[in-house]
């Protein structure tokens, strides 16, 4: 389920129809949150993309049709 909320002077403000009952707590998350790395995550994410971009600089690429067809055939 899905409901949209509006902040009006610093306050969510909910119009949605719903059928929770009174009292029902919901959690809201913002639709763009962010991707919820720390500094260890996004470093390690760098260094795979670092490590990614000389594979391919070096010419080490497989073709995806080779990985899906080993793949299917496991």
């Amino acid at each position: 389920m899905t409901l949209k909320a509006r902040v009006q002077k610093g306050r969510l403000v909910l119009d949605e129809p719903t059928d929770l009952p009174d009292g029902t707590e919901v959690d809201l998350l913002p639709l763009d949150p962010g991707d919820w790395l720390d500094d260890e995550d996004r470093e390690a994410l760098h260094r795979s993309l670092d490590a990614s971009e000389a594979d391919v600089a070096a010419g080490r690429l497989v073709d995806a049709d080779d990985v899906l067809k080993e793949i299917r055939t496991a």
